[in-house]
């Protein structure tokens, strides 16, 4: 693991709250641009065996990310808090940094005050879906213009 000091910034507008449906997320205050980076989880990584034998059979699976070599991680801090919205619906994007063992969240289109802050699981999620979003040409923005832009600011933020 890459041993540099990492800045970690500090949105002061970003607090927890509980969902009627979908429990505890990440809200904001205040509203956040498009391109905002807006929390970097540092991570706990399971090796394979760990996860096969403790992780999977604890509530800590429904937390974990995909992660280098077939291990997995913890996201600690906000990073386990953001739930989920599906693919183009979600309003903030994550890039794993494996080397520095960090998970870096940032806003894929312009955020208002009071929204929940939630990023996409994938297409295979263990719950049935709640969403605030409606699908359609509103929605904020398409999967391709979202990895296009994280594409575009990851070099960046590392």
């Amino acid at each position: 693991m890459d041993e540099t000091p990492v800045q970690l910034p500090a949105l002061g507008c970003l607090e927890l709250r509980s969902h009627p449906q979908r429990g505890r997320g990440v809200f904001t205050q205040q509203a956040i641009a498009k391109g905002t980076l807006i929390h970097i989880s540092p991570v706990l990584v399971f090796s394979q065996a760990e996860y096969s034998e403790h992780g999977k059979h604890t509530c800590l699976d429904h937390y974990t990310y995909c992660w280098r070599g077939g291990t997995f991680a913890l996201a600690l801090g906000l990073g386990s808090m953001f739930n989920h919205e599906p693919s183009g619906l979600e309003n903030v994007g994550f890039v794993r940094d494996m080397d520095q063992a960090l998970i870096k969240y940032i806003a894929l289109r312009d955020i208002a005050a009071g929204d929940e802050l939630c990023i996409c699981y994938g297409p295979n999620v263990w719950f049935d879906i709640v969403s605030d979003e409606v699908r359609g040409a509103d929605a904020g923005h398409s999967p391709p213009e979202a990895d296009d832009f994280l594409s575009s600011i990851v070099i960046g933020i590392m």
